[in-house]
């Protein structure tokens, strides 16, 4: 009776990959193409198929091991017919349900209630993103201190009152001008199994919007051609529109890149989940003042955090801090040139 051995293929130029899944068993019977193992690198997970028909004669490897090209996974024997296949020993794949042992009323009183529509329709295109999508977040702060002096002390010309222009507003116009400068950040993945990407020319930021019925997304149209009070009143009118259920369903897709800010209601650092087939999110929390050393002493400063989310395949972490660099100067003392657009 004849031996195969099936070794890992090539990988690439990774080694030292983890196995983290196991799927065989000694004395399994295999058709080739079955997939064997699992490896995890940090890029991605792949499984390893069998090359050969065969009875699993010795298993080399197990969860936990780093493997490399060449490396031993397993002996195949031949079998002139195929027999009566061994009963497999039961696998729990990562993305296999787990059944509780215990019902939760058996703890105390409990209510099971539906999900709200809005969350069951976003719920599939959240577990895709962070499931194919390997995000990466970079966290920073903007220093807003100049930027808010001015927001909260602009007036009315013709009343005199003061206008009441949210953050947000600004932070739209910010956005818009290093997306025009890092065109990688505007694009989309749709077609990322075909080897390509699709660069958008156009400038529709998503925002998130939190409403009784779920987290909805809309899309600030051309938002590189309006300027900041034009915007500030857009925003409005699509969170109010999500709230009462009016937004045309055309107007959550086809965005540029999203933002969600958790400003109003506070926290700091977070990781936002990317807007599929965007590639970038950009989360705000609760701005603060800060002591910052500056120019030889200690300075109160007002400091926005910042945190990204990027789509590693598309975008590596020196451009994202080189975009977040950028955005934080479209924010900093300066923005009123920088955003003179």
């Amino acid at each position: 009776m004849s031996e195969s051995e099936i070794k890992v293929p090539n990988i690439g130029d990774f080694k030292d990959v983890e196995v983290i899944e196991v799927l065989v068993s000694e004395g399994q019977i295999l058709k080739k193409n079955d997939a064997l193992i699992t490896i995890e690198s940090d890029k991605s997970s792949v499984e390893i198929p069998s090359n050969f028909d065969g009875k699993i004669k010795s298993l080399k490897i197990k969860v936990g091991d780093k493997v490399s090209e060449g490396d031993l996974i397993l002996t195949l024997e031949s079998v002139s017919e195929t027999p009566k296949q061994t009963q497999k020993k039961p696998i729990i794949k990562k993305d296999e349900k787990i059944k509780q042992d215990y019902s939760h009323s058996e703890f105390g009183e409990i209510e099971v209630k539906d999900l709200p529509r809005v969350k069951k329709l976003s719920s599939k295109y959240l577990m895709n993103s962070w499931t194919n999508i390997p995000h990466v977040t970079n966290h920073d702060e903007a220093d807003i201190t100049e930027l808010e002096e001015f927001r909260t002390s602009l007036t009315d010309i013709y009343t005199g009152e003061k206008k009441k222009i949210t953050p947000l507003a600004f932070i739209v116009k910010a956005l818009t001008a290093s997306l025009k400068k890092f065109p990688n950040f505007n694009s989309s993945i749709d077609t990322i199994d075909e080897g390509k990407m699709t660069v958008k020319k156009y400038f529709h930021i998503g925002i998130a919007v939190d409403t009784p019925h779920g987290l909805m997304v809309p899309k600030l149209r051309n938002a590189d051609n309006k300027n900041i009070s034009l915007i500030g009143k857009e925003l409005k009118k699509l969170s109010d529109e999500c709230r009462n259920l009016k937004i045309e369903k055309k107007e959550l897709f086809g965005g540029s890149m999203t933002i969600t800010s958790l400003g109003g209601i506070g926290g700091s650092f977070f990781t936002p989940i990317i807007n599929y087939p965007e590639v970038a999110i950009l989360g705000i929390g609760k701005s603060e003042k800060k002591q910052v050393f500056l120019d030889g002493k200690f300075l109160t400063r007002t400091m926005l955090p910042l945190s990204l989310s990027y789509d590693h395949r598309i975008i590596d972490g020196a451009e994202a801090a080189r975009f977040n660099n950028d955005l934080k100067e479209n924010l900093g003392k300066n923005f009123a040139y920088k955003l003179a657009i």
